[in-house]
């Protein structure tokens, strides 16, 4: 896939643990790969600025969080859900580091850490601490609740653009779901999302869409993964 959106730069202040918070369990999602999700999902949609954006299976909000600061002019507020509690925890943290204060109380944490321990990687995390507060133009609202994703979701708030990475490999458990969990779980975003919601799907390369309320726009193989831009197929 040619990139258009996702600048090649060095990422590294973004890295899991430095600034983010981590936890066992959790997934990463490369930096430039989201971002260039991010501009083809906003090429199609007919709205340019304050952007809802969604994350149903958002884990510890990593995607959301990097998308936030480096999306701070179109980006009005973002919503992440999930059905492991524990990420959603983390998730909360994470949000919280798109504003001031939330950043502020976390390069206190981080001085904390130097003074206790005097360790260069702490050093080095407060300084990327520093250069991400000063991407921070404005205070994002967030959003973050429970949900199971295959059922419905409780959500009233409609996103304008939806990004999600489905979990695979030997950390997922979709038993008792049948083969069509990824439909299934179009169908719960069908009822949440507007006309011109566009929505992302990043898989692994077994998994298929066949839900006929949507239509494909895009679709791409990058390493492992296979993503599918979508959008829905017919008048609501």
């Amino acid at each position: 896939m040619e990139y258009k959106y996702g600048k090649k730069a060095n990422y590294e202040d973004f890295s899991s643990g430095r600034v983010l918070y981590h936890i066992s369990g959790m997934t990463n999602f490369p930096v430039r790969l989201a971002q260039e999700i991010y501009g083809r999902c906003l090429e199609y949609s007919p709205k340019k600025r304050d952007i809802c954006l969604y994350d149903c299976c958002c884990g510890g909000g990593y995607l959301l969080t990097v998308l936030g600061f480096l999306n701070q002019d179109t980006i009005e507020c973002i919503i992440g859900s999930d059905i492991n509690e524990d990420l959603l925890n983390i998730a909360r943290r994470n949000l919280s580091l798109l504003s001031k204060e939330g950043m502020n109380d976390r390069i206190k944490e981080l001085e904390g850490l130097i003074e206790k321990y005097k360790k260069e990687s702490h050093i080095e995390a407060k300084n990327s601490a520093l250069k991400l507060k000063n991407m921070i133009k404005k205070n994002i609202e967030f959003e973050v609740f429970y949900s199971d994703v295959l059922k419905k979701i409780e959500q009233k708030i409609k996103p304008d653009i939806v990004i999600t990475d489905l979990p695979y490999g030997q950390k997922v458990d979709w038993i008792g779901e049948g083969e069509n969990f990824v439909d299934k779980l179009l169908d719960s975003l069908y009822d949440i999302c507007h006309q011109d919601t566009i929505i992302c799907l990043c898989m692994d390369k077994k998994q298929k869409v066949n839900n006929k309320k949507f239509i494909r726009i895009e679709k791409h193989k990058v390493g492992k993964r296979k993503l599918e831009i979508l959008r829905i197929g017919s008048e609501k």
